[in-house]
């Protein structure tokens, strides 16, 4: 248990009802969870407020309530605090429960539209094969040194990043890098933490569902880099167009990477190839097994990170290539008779036309791109017809299909879709609902040496329909139709 006072420090509080000289439990948000002893924080959320909770969390034992307004009857045997912020103050007051581990080790964040994976899963392998304990929070998975735990969100709940952090801290790991949201910064959940550095990586077409414009979206993103101390560095991308905006007021050492642009590190591809990357970095070449302009993006980075980090210039590029792409993100297998099936997470515009741009640049003759799409239901609708529009006009047939519909009807979705799709290029699609049906006939359209694309979700391994998910993965289906297609 631990002193209610200590877990305050820092925290902007305007009144106090009762006393805070008191040991408490647990740091619980949720009022179903609530158990004796606990503190239960009522966070004002997008679709439900959590100050309505508040009598319920105190029938279940809670003792003390961290909240914006006091409620109209307060109970003498608990204690009531207002704050600020009840999101910002959640995460100060986990940072402090669990003794502030993210100053105990070199935490580096990651954000951007796309490539946060990536470079975030990167950097925990080449820190990893550095000789070094790591550890990792991302949308794939969390791990504490070679320890893996189920990731639920990109950035998860301010008790969760600290209990992780925590479990890192007593482990002895030394570095960990974190896939930094959108959402988690808006919603506070870097707060408190102690960052050594953060990376951009690029700002595209996203979450304007939850932002509503670009602007917003974009400042966002570029609060985390204002609220970096000077002691530690903001690692941007130049080509992109947002990527000098992100260093206009932050105190941390700025530092840049491009490929088409002066920069503090610079590269270049030399080839590319199914098989892999021909890079310059910084005059030396390096061959690595990811492959397109966006993961050379994503690898300059990882490079740079590291040498800022302290490791040696050859001892990074010796690693670099010897890196495996992340599980989901353009992981590709071949089918007997030569069919190549490329799973990527793509579900923005941009990230899907890197994609299908990365494959026409490197297949041969006339060899097929049939790609399979979809959109996620209760997401950013704008975004439907620029995908359609993107996948057919790269692609030699496209199936627009099923992505994790969730409330919405999925024949909607991609009726929306649709309208993006050019005149010219309606010949070339073909809508099936059912997501399993849809790789099936990828798969059966494909001839020796075709490229499959299937977007969208990538590591996902399930479908979320009407509130329930059930197991379904893109790379499970393609290698059953590809044994099914052997068998025939």
């Amino acid at each position: 248990m631990k002193n209610l006072k200590d877990i305050l420090y820092k925290v902007a509080i305007k009144e106090v009802f009762g006393v805070t000289d008191l040991y408490v439990n647990q740091l619980i948000f949720d009022s179903r969870n609530v158990k004796k002893n606990d503190v239960f924080i009522a966070l004002k959320g997008v679709s439900v407020d959590g100050h309505v909770y508040i009598e319920k969390a105190i029938s279940l034992g809670a003792i003390a309530i961290i909240c914006e307004d006091f409620p109209s009857e307060k109970k003498e045997n608990c204690t009531y605090i207002k704050v600020a912020d009840s999101q910002t103050a959640l995460a100060i007051m986990a940072a402090n429960f669990y003794g502030d581990p993210s100053s105990k080790l070199i935490l580096v964040g990651v954000t951007g539209t796309n490539g946060k994976t990536t470079v975030a899963s990167l950097l925990y392998q080449l820190f990893k094969k550095a000789g070094y304990k790591v550890g990792l929070l991302s949308t794939v998975k969390i791990l504490v040194d070679e320890t893996e735990f189920n990731a639920t969100h990109t950035t998860p709940d301010s008790v969760s990043i600290n209990y992780y952090l925590e479990k890192m801290v007593n482990d002895k790991v030394n570095y960990c890098f974190m896939e930094v949201s959108s959402h988690g910064i808006h919603q506070k959940r870097t707060e408190g933490l102690s960052f050594a550095g953060g990376i951009f990586t690029n700002l595209t077409h996203d979450h304007l569902d939850y932002h509503k414009t670009f602007a917003a979206y974009r400042d966002v993103k570029k609060s985390f880099f204002d609220s970096l101390p000077k002691t530690s560095f903001v690692l941007t991308n130049i080509d992109d167009k947002n990527g000098q905006v992100m260093l206009q007021n932050t105190q941390a050492i700025k530092k840049t990477y491009a490929l088409k642009t002066l920069a503090d590190y610079k590269a270049k591809i030399v080839e590319k190839q199914f098989s892999g990357t021909l890079m310059n970095i910084n005059g030396t070449e390096v061959w690595t097994k990811l492959i397109g302009e966006f993961n050379a993006y994503n690898l300059l980075a990882i490079a740079a990170t590291a040498e800022l980090l302290g490791l040696e210039k050859l001892e990074i590029l010796k690693i670099l290539s010897q890196l495996d792409s992340v599980s989901g993100r353009f992981q590709y297998i071949a089918s007997e008779n030569q069919v190549i099936a490329i799973i990527d997470y793509a579900h923005t515009p941009e990230a899907l036309k890197n994609v299908l741009e990365t494959i026409n640049e490197i297949r041969t003759g006339n060899k097929k791109v049939i790609t399979v799409v979809g959109c996620g239901g209760d997401r950013d609708v704008t975004k439907r017809p620029k995908m359609a529009h993107i996948s057919s006009q790269l692609s030699s047939q496209v199936i627009f299909t099923s992505d994790n519909p969730r409330s919405e009807n999925p024949q909607t979705i991609i009726d929306e879709m649709e309208v993006g799709v050019s005149p010219e290029n309606y010949k070339k699609t073909l809508s099936v609902l059912d997501r399993k049906q849809a790789i099936k006939i990828a798969c059966k359209f494909a001839e020796q040496g075709d490229i499959i694309l299937i977007a969208g979700k990538g590591h996902e391994n399930y479908q979320e329909v009407n509130g329930v998910r059930s197991h379904f993965d893109d790379l499970e289906e393609v290698i059953n139709c590809f044994n099914q297609l052997k068998k025939n």
